[in-house]
C-alpha cells in the first residue's frame, strides 16, 4: 500500500512541476518583481469627407520604443488576385502600392496620412482598415467615406413650414461640413418642376447656405419640384436634391379654448391662445350673452372680429383659400351666436395688410350662461409662424 501511495505522490509532483512550465505562467516583470502592467495602443482619426482629398491617422503605441519603425497597411474588401490565392468572395487585403513606414516619436506617437485616391474611397461608406505592425507593438483604426452635405426640410423664421401654393418664400438649409477645417465653398442650386422638367439655376449661393423656395416655383398641375444643391472642394463634389411636394393652402395651426360668463377668462386672445378679460386690451374675441364677439377694449382704431356661418365642411376640408372666397362672398357679422356650430372669422388687428388674419371657428360646448368651449384653425401665411402662437 505504502508503494502505491509513494508512487502516486511521485506522478502528481511530476505532473505539477510540468504544468509550472507553461507560458501563461511567464509574466512580465520589473526589476523589483512586480507585475508589469501595459496599456494598449490608441487609435485616431481626423476622418474623411466626400470633399476631403486625404485623411490622418494618429495612433499613441504602448510597449513601442521611440525610433521603432512601424509598417503601416491600407486595408480594402477586395476580390483576392491570383498571387493572393484567388476566390471570388470579397476579403479584407491590404492595397496594392499603399504600404507605408512610419518612425514611433519619442512620446510613443506616430502618424500616417493617406490620400482618397491612394485608399481607393470613392463613394460614401467606402472603408479602409489602416494598420500598424512592428515588433514591438501594433494598432489598427477604420476610417470611413462620410458624406459632407445635408439638406434640411424648409423653414421660415427658423420654423418648419408645408409649402403651399402661394407667394411666400422659405428656404431649405443646407449644412456643408467637411474633415479637415471648415468648408470655405459656394453651393450651387437648381431647380425643377417634375422628374422630365428642366433644371432651372437658382443660383450660387454663400454660407450660410439657404435654398429659396416658394409655392410659385411649382408649375400649374405640378405639385413636386426637385431642388439640387452641389457643394465643391477641388475636384470633388457632391449633390444633395430634396424632392418637395406643394399643398393648397391651409390653415397651420389649431388651438382650443374655454371662455367663461365672466372673470378672467371671459376673453381670449386668439393670436397667442391666452385667456384675459373681457377688456383686456388683447381680448380680441369675448363670449358676451349667447354670442362671441370681440372685447370691448380691443375693439378701437379700426380693430374688429367678423363672422361668417359655414359648415363641418368647410371646417373639416381647412382650406384657406375656400375659406376666404366664402367669407368673401357671405355677409358678415360683428357676433357669432353661440346656437350655429361653425364660423369663418377675419380678424382685423391694425391697418396693414399684414394684420389681417383668417381662420375657422367651431363651438364644441356651452353650458348656458356659463360658458363656451371652442376649436379654432388660424395661420395661413408663413409670417402668421411668428406671431401666431
Amino acid at each position: 500500500m505504502k508503494k502505491i501511495i509513494s508512487l502516486t505522490f511521485i506522478c502528481w509532483l511530476a505532473l505539477f512541476v510540468s504544468c509550472s512550465k507553461q507560458a501563461y505562467f511567464n509574466i512580465p516583470l520589473d526589476s523589483t518583481g512586480h507585475v508589469v502592467i501595459t496599456g494598449i495602443p490608441v487609435a485616431t482619426t481626423s476622418g474623411v469627407s466626400v470633399l476631403d482629398d486625404a485623411f490622418t491617422v494618429n495612433i499613441t503605441f504602448a510597449t513601442a520604443k521611440a525610433g521603432d519603425i512601424m509598417t503601416v497597411d491600407c486595408l480594402q474588401n477586395q476580390i483576392p488576385t491570383a498571387a493572393q490565392g484567388g476566390g471570388t468572395t470579397l476579403q479584407l487585403l491590404p492595397i496594392v502600392g499603399a504600404s507605408k513606414t512610419v518612425t514611433v516619436g519619442a512620446d510613443l506617437k506616430a502618424s500616417v496620412t493617406y490620400t482618397r485616391a491612394e485608399a481607393h474611397l470613392v463613394n460614401v461608406n467606402d472603408f479602409v482598415t489602416i494598420t500598424f505592425s512592428g515588433k514591438t507593438d501594433s494598432g489598427i483604426q477604420t476610417v470611413t467615406l462620410v458624406s459632407a452635405a445635408s439638406a434640411g426640410s424648409p423653414k421660415f423664421g427658423g420654423k418648419d413650414v408645408t409649402i403651399i401654393r402661394n407667394n411666400d418664400v422659405a428656404n431649405i438649409p443646407v449644412t456643408v461640413a467637411v474633415k479637415t477645417g471648415s468648408y470655405a465653398g459656394s453651393v450651387v442650386a437648381k431647380r425643377k418642376n417634375g422628374v422630365n422638367g428642366d433644371w432651372v439655376s437658382i443660383g450660387s449661393l454663400s454660407s450660410p447656405f439657404a435654398v429659396p423656395i416658394s409655392g410659385s416655383d411649382f408649375a400649374p398641375g405640378k405639385d413636386t419640384c426637385y431642388y439640387s444643391m452641389i457643394a465643391s472642394a477641388g475636384s470633388y463634389s457632391q449633390e444633395v436634391v430634396s424632392k418637395i411636394v406643394v399643398q393648397k393652402p391651409f390653415f397651420f395651426l389649431k388651438k382650443t379654448a374655454t371662455l367663461t360668463a365672466s372673470g378672467s377668462s371671459q376673453g381670449q386672445d386668439l393670436l397667442i391662445n391666452a385667456s384675459v378679460a373681457e377688456n383686456a386690451a388683447t381680448a380680441d374675441l369675448a363670449l358676451v350673452g349667447s354670442a362671441l364677439k370681440s372685447g370691448s377694449v380691443w375693439a378701437t382704431g379700426g380693430k374688429m372680429i367678423e363672422f361668417v356661418a359655414t359648415d363641418s365642411g368647410m371646417y373639416d376640408g381647412n382650406l384657406s383659400d375656400n375659406a376666404k372666397t366664402a367669407f368673401a362672398n357671405g355677409t358678415p357679422s360683428s357676433t357669432a351666436d353661440l346656437n350655429n356650430a361653425y364660423y369663418i372669422f377675419k380678424i382685423t388687428n391694425g391697418v396693414n395688410a399684414t394684420d389681417v388674419y383668417y381662420g375657422l371657428l367651431k363651438i364644441t360646448g356651452t353650458v348656458p350662461g356659463t360658458s363656451a368651449s371652442i376649436e379654432y384653425k388660424i395661420g395661413d401665411v408663413y409670417a402668421h409662424m411668428t406671431v401666431v402662437k
